[in-house]
């Protein structure tokens, strides 16, 4: 029977910055093509990337304040 891997988390800080930055660059780019092609988008289209770029911003949010809790975490189990 495989042995359970051991709950590493050392490198979340580094994986939620990662998200942060891959989050944004999508947010960004969404941004930049409704500016490019507005007005070739029905605004059902239009309302529905505004839409999935407030998800976006909500997630990176909640990433931000998770990243916060990690390295807090790690600072108080390093210390």
């Amino acid at each position: 029977m495989p042995k359970p891997k051991r709950d590493d988390r050392s490198d979340n800080p580094e994986k939620l910055e990662r998200m942060i930055g891959d989050t944004l660059q999508n947010k960004n780019e969404a941004e930049d093509y409704l500016e490019a092609h507005e007005e070739q988008m029905s605004e059902e289209t239009k309302q529905q990337i505004r839409e999935k770029n407030k998800r976006r911003e909500e997630s990176i949010k909640g990433f931000r304040e998770e990243l916060k809790d990690e390295v807090s975490d790690q600072e108080d189990h390093y210390s």
